[in-house]
Parts: C-alpha cells; structure tokens; sequence
C-alpha cells in the first residue's frame, strides 16, 4: 500500500477548497469502501482529508415534509430512523440488507453511494480495466462475469454497480445535493449516475472536489406502501445477484402508479420507467407483473455466466409486487378494524 497523509478539516469550504486544487487529496468519512481501494491499490492518493466534523450528519423532514438525510449520516441512523420507517420504508429495508451491523455504524449515505464497483477485474491490478485505467480493455467480457451487469452494457465496460440505497433512491425519484467551490447544484439521482459508454472510469457526475452534502427524497404518501428485496447466494453481508426497489399506489385492486429499480443487473441503479408504465392504471393479477417483469428486462445483454440473471430479475420483480400488494391489503384490513 502506498504511503499517504492524513488532515482533519472543520469548514465544508475549507474542505472542497483544499480537495479542489489537487487531484492525489480524496475525502474520507466512514471510510470502509476508500480503505479497501487503498489496500488493493486501485485508488493511491497523496493525503486523505477526514470530513467527519462537517455538520453534514443530520437525517429530518424539511418544511415541505420531504426527508432531508445529510451525506454524513450514518447508515444504521438512516434505517432507524421513525420517518424513514414509517414513510419510506424501501430505504430502511436497503440499508438493513446492504452490510454487516458493523458497517452500517461506519459508513456514511455520501460514501454508500460512491462506492465503486465490486468487480474482481477493476479491484485487482494485475489485470488490465477500462474503468481503473482508461483505453486499456475489460478482462470480464471474455473472463467470468457471473456477478456482472446485463442492463446499461458497453464493449468497454459491464461492471455492476454494488450500491443498494442507490437503488431504493433511484426508485423514489431522490434529489443528490451537491456543494462545489462556488455553487450547489441539485441532482435527479437517476441523472448522478452514468452509464460506462465509451467512457466508464467516468461513474458519476461529480468533479473532483464536489462535495455530496445531502440527498433529498420527495414526500409522496403512497412511498409507504414500499420494500426492497434482494437475492443473493448468502444470507448475510453479500452483494446482491438481483434487488429490485418498488413502491405502488394501489386503489380498488388497481395500480394507480409505481416505482421500480433494480439492482445486481445494471452498470448503475436501474430504474425501469418502461415497466411502471406497464403496471399503472392495470388490474392486480398474474398477468400484470407478468407483463411488467417481462418488460422490465427486454433490453438485456446477458453475457456467458450470467443468462440466469434475466429469469432471476423477472421472477424477483413479480415476488416485490405480491410482498407489497399484500402489505398493502393487509394495512386496509387493519385501518377497516380501528
């Protein structure tokens, strides 16, 4: 592991500034993606500048009733916390599903969505990466690619992206916040993320020294009625094969709207505006979520090892739609008996 200094910093100002005028200065909060990175000798910065004393950690409801989570709270206070429970509960169920208890104390929101891809070619040197290392190659198209993406595909690039709050908040439509040296600028987390096209060591559309200060999820009643599921090979602490974030309206055994994403499948958080379009204003029945899975994956690029993901994501979504549709009949019984 390459030497680097480390610098604690008090002022966002301070902060952007100093990492603005040098590109070898990375922040660090939780830490437990950025370390990882540093060990395998993907990332070699210079110095880490330690931002944990920015007021940055606060999770609320703004004046407008939309939920306000600070970029350096942490995940565990995120999951807990009674609003995003109650009233976005695709968040908590992410969070709860992403890592270890250990993890959730350490790692922060801006950090989780920043987290890079989890692709054994990109997190190992030795091998040559489009997306580590600009016009070399992709090992993972012609190497094992089990784990990789099928949605959002490029000839240079088919590493999935590992985030699976980004999926929830992608899903929900949420806002990233984002502070530079002489502006905010606010946006559309679906429009954060980039696709690997010709360029994928470009992830996102952060310039080095911006700063993600917040992440903002609109207040729309129905959210509540909400889950994520994701599948895996293990239980716990693994990374997700397919996931699948959804939230619907539903009124008389009809799907006023909804909102789906998917995760383990794409190059980044894949909402699937194509399969809510199938499922608003249809009837609750088989055909439905059937139509709406199919849909959903119409566009994919399976490559050697991973065809099973295609079956996988369809039979995850229709699972996601009868958890919540049930969720949803259950809650109306309730409410019917007070």
């Amino acid at each position: 592991m390459q030497p680097f200094s480390y610098a604690r910093v008090n002022e966002e100002n301070t902060a952007i500034s100093t990492v603005s005028q040098d590109e070898t200065i990375y922040f660090i909060a939780g830490g437990t993606d950025l370390i990882g990175l540093i060990k395998d000798g993907v990332q070699t910065p210079k110095q880490v500048l330690d931002i944990n004393s920015l007021s940055l950690d606060s999770v609320e409801v703004d004046a407008d009733n939309n939920l306000r989570i600070g970029a350096l709270a942490k995940l565990s206070d995120v999951a807990r916390y009674s609003t995003v429970k109650n009233s976005y509960p695709v968040i908590s169920e992410a969070i709860l599903e992403s890592a270890s208890p250990q993890l959730r104390n350490m790692a922060t929101v801006g950090g989780n969505l920043l987290q890079r891809t989890r692709c054994n070619y990109f997190r190992d040197p030795v091998f040559p990466c489009n997306r580590r290392i600009p016009g070399t190659s992709c090992p993972a198209i012609e190497g094992y690619n089990r784990m990789h993406a099928i949605l959002g595909t490029s000839e240079y690039c088919i590493a999935t992206h590992p985030s699976d709050l980004a999926v929830a908040l992608v899903a929900l439509g949420a806002v990233v916040c984002i502070q530079g040296k002489t502006a905010q600028r606010r946006v559309p987390i679906n429009n954060f993320y980039l696709l690997p096209g010709e360029t994928p060591h470009r992830e996102n559309v952060l310039d080095h020294g911006e700063l993600i200060v917040a992440v903002e999820v609109p207040a729309v009643s129905w959210f509540s009625n909400s889950h994520y599921l994701k599948v895996r090979d293990r239980a716990n602490y693994e990374f997700a094969l397919v996931s699948v974030a959804l939230a619907l309206e539903v009124e008389q055994n009809i799907i006023k709207s909804a909102r789906l994403a998917l995760g383990g499948v794409g190059t980044k958080p894949w909402r699937s505006q194509e399969a809510e379009t199938a499922l608003q204003g249809k009837p609750i029945n088989e055909a439905t979520f059937s139509t709406a899975a199919e849909v959903a994956l119409a566009q994919a690029k399976p490559q050697q090892h991973n065809q099973f993901k295609i079956e996988l994501a369809k039979r995850s979504i229709i699972r996601a739609l009868s958890t919540v549709l049930l969720r949803s009949q259950e809650a109306g019984k309730k409410k019917k008996q007070e």
